[in-house]
């Protein structure tokens, strides 16, 4: 019997995503809310697919796919995020995830994405990639973003929606030291003014 788990801190956001599993011939569902439920989850149940939310407490989806990388444990992950897939795509395949799908589309992506990965295809959106398709602005930022690292690019989330480097270091499980000197590695390769700027160019980017 198919088995799978769905990891998204959103209670109506699971229960959208057990109705597509559901019609897809999934029976075992399991749950997890925060990022730290999901490892012990698949060692418990060893479900054949994740549905990963890339935003949790406690540990964010990238952190969970590269443990999940590092722990070769036999299951698929599929990210369904409302993150935006120029940024993030990208770096969940490099982490292993067999697909991506973002919230923004509607629920038959999902469906397909689901379809394709358990028949042991990929499922990614095809993204505007050259200078032609994006704008001098957008390019150039984009490779600014591309060259943060994902805990910098998470901080840079956090440090745009305005929570303090305290706030986010307990949410981390980082020091208030590590948390100051990730910010200022962020603020250099973005050649941002301040920490200030940083919330225009994460709304400027679609990363907030």
């Amino acid at each position: 019997m198919k088995s799978v788990l769905i990891a998204d801190d959103h209670p109506v956001v699971r229960a959208a995503v057990k109705l597509v599993l559901m019609k897809e011939g999934f029976r075992r569902i399991y749950e997890a809310s925060c990022g730290n439920e999901v490892l012990p989850t698949i060692r418990e149940h060893a479900p054949v697919l994740v549905v990963l939310d890339l935003v949790m407490p406690s540990l964010d989806g990238l952190d969970v796919l590269a443990r999940i990388a590092s722990s070769d444990v036999p299951c698929r992950v599929l990210v369904f995020t409302s993150q935006e897939p120029l940024f993030f795509q990208e770096r969940c395949m490099r982490a292993g995830a067999a697909a991506y799908v973002s919230k923004t589309n509607d629920l038959e992506h999902l469906h397909k994405a689901v379809h394709a990965v358990m028949a042991g295809y990929t499922y990614f959106a095809q993204l505007p990639s050259s200078s032609v398709s994006l704008n001098a602005l957008q390019h150039s930022e984009k490779q600014m973003v591309d060259t943060l690292s994902d805990r910098e690019l998470t901080i840079l989330q956090y440090l745009a929606r305005g929570i303090s480097n305290k706030l986010i270091g307990e949410t981390m499980n980082l020091s208030h030291k590590t948390v100051s000197t990730y910010k200022t590695r962020v603020i250099d390769k973005l050649k941002v003014k301040s920490a200030v700027h940083l919330r225009d160019f994460a709304l400027r980017n679609h990363l907030i």
